[in-house]
């Protein structure tokens, strides 16, 4: 970890805050210093020099982007005053995930998703895996306590977000939205 990652100074954080903007619009994919460098008004020796190499702009990016993740994990955990079920939970997530306006940040989730899987020891790092212990953490919430910990429930909870994660991936390449609500709530109304 840099100095500048313990102790952000300000222009590093409004130089990681334009680029997050750049990244939601453009993706990861195809980073290259010198574009972004232009388009956030900086240059490729000032990001080297706040992120330590490209890879670390990357890292920084991701947690960037899994920040935002966690607010939602935690406004969703938070507006279940009286736990109504895993059902509720996951409609809630669902409500959050087919929103338009989280396009960007759901696209460069899928990336990012896809990117540590192909390339584990890169700055994609771990970032599935970690992803993946999130929404099964928030999806417990919604889950009896006397039984979260349960091989069962472990399965309903992986069932549920591999149905969540699979309508998102076709919502985000098809658009259909009601078509891939209907799906989920369909498979949803099966937890009963």
């Amino acid at each position: 970890m840099t100095r500048s990652e313990t102790n952000p100074s300000p222009r590093r954080q409004e130089l990681l805050e334009a680029a997050y903007a750049y990244a939601l619009r453009s993706g990861l994919g195809e980073l290259s210093l010198r574009p972004l460098a232009e388009e956030i008004h900086s240059s490729p020796r000032v990001l080297l020099y706040l992120f330590g190499s490209k890879d670390g702009l990357i890292r920084a990016l991701l947690a960037r982007a899994r920040a935002d993740e966690m607010v939602v994990i935690q406004q969703i955990a938070d507006s279940q005053d009286e736990p109504e079920g895993l059902q509720s939970v996951a409609r809630e997530l669902w409500r959050w995930l087919s929103d338009d306006a989280h396009r960007g940040l759901l696209t460069l989730w899928v990336e990012s998703y896809a990117r540590s899987l192909i390339d584990p020891d890169g700055p994609w790092a771990g970032f599935a895996r970690d992803t993946v212990g999130d929404w099964l953490t928030l999806l417990a919430t919604g889950q009896p306590a006397e039984l979260r910990d349960t091989e069962a429930a472990l399965a309903q909870r992986s069932l549920v977000l591999a149905v969540l994660r699979g309508a998102l991936l076709d919502l985000l390449a098809t658009g259909d939205a009601a078509r891939t609500t209907a799906a989920v709530h369909l498979q949803l109304a099966a937890l009963r």
